[in-house]
């Protein structure tokens, strides 16, 4: 049995159908996906935050929310792959979701022990197909 990886990304909403397309389109069309919210480094204060801010009528509305970090939406896809497939699934999934500025997301690769198919009890690489 080959050696399989968990692939996890978290990437931004607007980059879900894209994703999914480029992923099947690369011969990985299996992966869950959920919403989710979380933060990076940055105080989640992006460019619209910015703009709502230069009108004097938001400035009070905005002020009340505090200065924690704010938490923001974004999906998580996991894909079980061979190794094989590894650098693929991650090349796809940066090329899909890379533009250049924060909050473009992340990728954690963690070694999967083995997979076993529910409904035939088939067990390691054949799961995945």
């Amino acid at each position: 049995m080959n050696s399989m990886k968990h692939i996890i990304a978290i990437i931004r909403i607007v980059k879900m159908n894209e994703t999914k397309q480029a992923l099947a389109d690369a011969g990985l069309p299996s992966f869950t996906a959920l919403g989710v919210t979380g933060r990076g480094r940055g105080r989640g204060l992006g460019p619209n935050y910015q703009k709502i801010l230069q009108d004097d009528t938001k400035k009070e509305l905005i002020s009340q929310l505090g200065p924690e970090p704010r938490l923001k939406s974004k999906r998580m896809i996991m894909l079980v792959v061979t190794d094989e497939k590894k650098d693929l699934a991650i090349e796809t999934i940066i090329k899909t979701n890379q533009t250049g500025n924060s909050g473009d997301g992340k990728i954690f690769v963690i070694e999967a022990l083995g997979a076993v198919k529910v409904r035939t009890g088939e067990s390691g690489d054949i799961t995945l197909d």
